[in-house]
């Protein structure tokens, strides 16, 4: 992990990292813990912490989404976060392997 990514960055990954958590239309506990320890990692400030909660009770739009947004330097952070956090409940549905199969092809 970067030592501070930009706040645009961090709210960017944090949006896609959401979007994953919503990807099989259920935020479970496990991946809630784990999107707490990444802001934790990324110390995100206060205002940054209100919009992933935004984000944890609506998932962000898919328009808003775009991972050809994501800097060549920050590509292999996204896909490694993404694919943490389709793990962190121990079970892989068959919508995120797929959206996660997506997103990395549209990222590369």
């Amino acid at each position: 992990m970067p030592k501070r990514l930009q706040r645009t960055e961090r709210l960017r990954l944090m949006k896609f990292i959401c979007s994953f958590a919503w990807a099989d239309l259920e935020v479970r506990d496990e991946e809630r813990a784990f999107i707490a320890k990444m802001m934790k990692r990324l110390e995100l400030d206060e205002e940054e912490e209100v919009q992933v909660q935004k984000w944890l009770e609506l998932p962000p739009r898919p328009e808003e989404i775009d991972p050809t947004e994501v800097p060549r330097e920050h590509r292999q952070l996204f896909i490694d976060a993404a694919r943490a956090m389709i793990v962190a409940d121990g079970r892989i549905s068959e919508e995120e392997a797929e959206i996660f199969e997506l997103f990395e092809q549209l990222i590369r």
